[in-house]
């Protein structure tokens, strides 16, 4: 008469006898998996909130520089020297107690690097309320910068400047 095979020392139990494997096999198998094709509501997959190209993608920084780099190209059409000049953009100036939280700054050609606009844009954010607002206040820095970086007045840069 055949004896049922002492369960072996690894790690995996033994089978179960025959009488008691085929009470396993009545009861229902587990449901497989399936793909998830909508949310719990039946509305679909959530996507992006936007599209890629849609301004509500981008962030305010990428935006601000925008603002900036346009400011800029309005100013090469006229001062074809602003080629040589590197902007850029910096989120907070540099602490200074005791003085005003500055705009922009601006610094000369030095030999071993080009001459350098700074646009600061948290003090500019803050100053502005509106995008329209902000677009002006930030081409008011570029021209003000500009001038200095030339010597110049921010009216002969720019002779809308502060007519807007």
């Amino acid at each position: 008469m055949d004896s049922p095979v002492p369960p072996s020392h690894s790690s995996r139990p033994a089978e179960p006898p025959a009488a008691e494997s085929h009470a396993a096999d009545s009861r229902p198998a587990p449901p497989e998996p399936r793909t998830r094709r909508r949310d719990r509501h039946g509305r679909g997959m959530r996507g992006p909130v936007a599209p890629p190209q849609v301004p509500l993608s981008t962030s305010r920084a990428d935006t601000f520089r925008d603002l900036v780099l346009d400011s800029v190209e309005r100013l090469e059409r006229h001062w074809p020297q602003l080629a040589d000049v590197e902007f850029m953009v910096l989120d907070v100036p540099p602490s200074v107690p005791g003085e005003s939280v500055p705009l922009g700054g601006s610094a000369p050609a030095e030999k071993d690097g080009p001459a350098r606009v700074v646009v600061y844009r948290r003090p500019v954010e803050i100053r502005s309320k509106s995008r329209d607002e902000r677009a002006l206040l930030v081409h008011e820095v570029v021209v003000e910068q500009v001038a200095e970086l030339l010597g110049l007045s921010p009216e002969s840069v720019d002779p809308r400047y502060g007519q807007d």
